[in-house]
């Protein structure tokens, strides 16, 4: 990448994370039945976002004179992955979060780098059902889950 648009990149950045910090705060802290509120989410990821960003921004001034590379746009790969977020986004709800996360994860796995397969079907699926089980079973937290369907 260019170091301008990183470091034009990473104040965007920042505002957005500093949007969602504030925007998190108005949000009720907790929900009915849950011990995590529906503010913690976006709290921690505008929180992550300011730091990456930061980083990002300093990391700028630490570039070394790059030649700059003509790199092509892979419309393909970015089309594919916006099509499973959106869907992702649709059917969360209908298929619940454990279908819905290991479909998009692999979906995204194999756009980034095809083939491997067994490694990307195993990632996606412990980090669905963990994350899953954290969120819900430990933290108490309240995540759409299997289809009423499946059982």
């Amino acid at each position: 990448m260019s170091k301008t648009f990183d470091r034009y990149a990473s104040l965007a950045f920042l505002a957005i994370g500093i949007l969602f910090v504030v925007g998190s705060r108005s949000i009720s802290a907790s929900a009915y039945g849950s011990e995590v509120g529906p503010d913690i989410f976006p709290l921690g990821l505008g929180s992550l976002l300011v730091l990456l960003s930061l980083r990002l921004f300093y990391e700028t001034f630490r570039y070394r004179n790059v030649q700059k590379e003509k790199g092509t746009l892979d419309y393909k790969r970015f089309l594919i992955i916006l099509v499973a977020a959106i869907f992702y986004a649709l059917l969360l709800e209908e298929i619940g979060y454990i279908i819905s996360t290991f479909l998009f994860l692999t979906i995204g796995f194999q756009t980034m780098q095809k083939g491997k397969w067994l490694s990307t079907l195993l990632i996606a699926g412990a980090f669905s059902i963990g994350i899953y089980l954290i969120y819900v079973k430990l933290l108490e937290g309240s995540l759409p889950g299997l289809p009423g369907w499946l059982g």
